[in-house]
């Protein structure tokens, strides 16, 4: 917002409103004294909650530049990302520009521009749920936060999934990623597509942006919006999780990253690197994986599909012991499911992205380790391949089990051969 210096300068001598707060900038001794980080945690946090704004550091709210000392620009920047990250929750994360701006002598003064997006999330600061009114931060009263709470986070009456991004553009969408769910036979615009899709809606200023779904299919890496949007895989060489920063139980790690169809089969692949492979010899030699790969694929895909992706800070974790797989997933059951009903009922929570995956083939290559040739059916068999593909291999069924009302748990035992249970 005002990325042009000249626009910046012309908003400044109109003095605060919306879109723009002005914070003068004071120190004792090697600290930060003004602003005080709680209130510029309610302003950074009230832009945040609305449709975004301005802040520069280092003008006061009479509009004269005074300026930061050069020398002292890092403690000013570190001051800001330091109240983002633990006086905001859920943190956020501005783009701070330094600037010079001319005083009133004509001097260019150093200066910080705090930039804050419109965001996906309801941000509390230490003064509660603000948002913007005017020049001044306001606390929301209790039907427009609930309001703001339906449109942005687990009570969606708006579904998450197809929220506009803030700040995210239509160029932002790979062209080869988005184009492959386009129909030969139809001749769309992009915008008309993407809209028809649900990778695109309009935002509150009319500007058509991408959705959740947009970025999480067709971008290149999601986390630049959705930071959590990506698989921790870690394999363990024993049973249990040893004390933190023992590193040597560690075989294997990998942040899994990309549109959600590459992490799937990216899992699969940390699966398959990762799990033992017995040789049987009773009748002819047979090998025995600890995991069948098609519970693994749909096990993923549906890890994918239907979590919470408004937690934020949750990411899905897959974790590969000795003697099982486990995998846990951000976000309660939908609706009125139950772990017990999960094989014989279905329930989607990201309506948007279960369609485009139905729609996304997998590749030849991978074709043998998934045994599908889409990522997802939409016939809600999935669950019950999980249980019994991988109970008529290991001879143990698997386990889902709800962790509070924030995470699903699901428990693959590794087969093994016959001769070690005894």
């Amino acid at each position: 917002m005002f990325d042009n210096i000249a626009d910046l300068i012309d908003k400044i001598r109109l003095g605060e409103d919306s879109y723009l707060e002005l914070k003068e900038v004071r120190f004792t001794g090697p600290k930060v004294s003004a602003p005080h980080k709680d209130s510029l945690a309610d302003e950074l946090a009230a832009f945040a909650n609305s449709r975004g704004g301005v802040c520069v550091l280092g003008v006061d709210d009479t509009r004269e530049v005074l300026g930061i000392p050069l020398e002292r620009l890092d403690l000013v920047e570190d001051f800001v990302r330091q109240i983002c990250l633990d006086s905001i929750t859920p943190p956020l994360t501005p783009v701070i520009e330094r600037l010079t701006l001319p005083s009133t002598s004509g001097e260019q003064l150093p200066v910080l521009k705090v930039d804050v997006t419109g965001s996906l999330f309801v941000h509390k600061s230490p003064g509660g749920y603000l948002h913007r009114v005017g020049s001044a931060k306001r606390e929301m009263a209790p039907d427009y936060l609930a309001r703001l709470f339906q449109q942005r986070s687990q009570v969606r009456i708006i579904r998450f999934d197809e929220q506009p991004v803030p700040g995210a553009t239509l160029d932002d969408l790979a062209d080869d990623l988005w184009q492959r769910f386009a129909s030969p036979r139809v001749q769309d615009s992009r915008e008309v597509l993407l809209d028809k899709l649900a990778m695109a809606r309009s935002d509150a200023d009319g500007a058509l942006r991408p959705t959740i779904t947009g970025v999480l299919m067709a971008s290149t890496d999601p986390r630049r919006w959705l930071p959590n949007a990506f698989i921790q895989a870690v394999a363990y060489r024993g049973t249990e999780v040893l004390p933190q920063g023992d590193t040597a139980y560690q075989l294997d790690a990998q942040d899994i990253t990309g549109p959600l169809n590459v992490q799937v089969l990216a899992a699969c692949h940390f699966v398959r690197k990762n799990m033992q492979v017995y040789a049987i010899k009773d009748e002819g030699r047979r090998d025995l994986p600890q995991y069948d790969m098609t519970a693994v694929f749909e096990a993923l895909v549906n890890a994918v599909a239907h979590r919470d992706y408004s937690i934020h800070g949750a990411k899905i974790r897959l974790r590969m012991f000795a003697d099982r797989l486990e995998l846990y997933s951000p976000g309660a059951i939908p609706n009125t499911m139950t772990v017990d009903s999960l094989p014989y009922r279905q329930a989607a929570r990201n309506e948007a992205i279960t369609s485009l995956l139905a729609k996304c083939q997998v590749p030849a290559a991978d074709k043998a380790i998934t045994g599908r040739g889409a990522m997802m059916d939409k016939r809600g068999e999935g669950v019950q391949i999980i249980l019994d593909q991988s109970e008529r291999l290991s001879g143990r069924r698997p386990v889902y089990r709800l962790i509070g009302d924030s995470e699903l748990l699901l428990v693959i035992p590794a087969a093994v051969p016959p001769e070690a249970d005894e």
